[in-house]
């Protein structure tokens, strides 16, 4: 079997709130929430393609905290793995792939319609949100 291709995920944080992004585009995602990032290029490092694709996505700079343990498959062919994020330069704002972003404290993590790959990150990022976890 082929290696899944690498996904990575923002889970970027500011005084104690995480950003959702609202996805537009595939239709099976539209409309649903997840953590902002992509697909890692060829010869590029998960870290560089996660401030790439912020950068892209969201039109701000992040800094890189740590990454999250584990990764889910996004069907057969994709692996998501999740960094907590800080703000470094810039705001974030809607963009091609997202229509809407929301920050979000502890208690609104389950009141968006998350991605079924971004789920299982909830908890670590609900820890690091309150302060339990850095």
């Amino acid at each position: 079997m082929a290696t899944p291709t690498l996904v990575v995920g923002a889970a970027i944080v500011r005084g104690g709130l995480l950003l959702a992004a609202r996805r537009t585009s595939p239709v099976e995602a539209a409309g649903r929430w997840e953590l902002p990032g992509g697909k890692v290029e060829t010869g590029e490092t998960a870290t560089a393609a996660l401030l790439r694709e912020v950068e892209e996505e969201l039109g701000c700079l992040v800094a890189v905290n740590r990454w999250l343990d584990g990764a889910q498959p996004i069907g057969s062919t994709h692996e998501l793995h999740v960094a907590i994020c800080s703000m470094a330069v810039g705001s974030p704002r809607p963009g091609q792939d997202h229509d809407e972003l929301r920050w979000l404290a502890p208690a609104e993590l389950d009141d968006v319609d998350w991605l079924e790959p971004d789920r299982p990150f909830l908890p670590a990022v609900r820890r690091v949100l309150l302060g339990s976890e850095v």
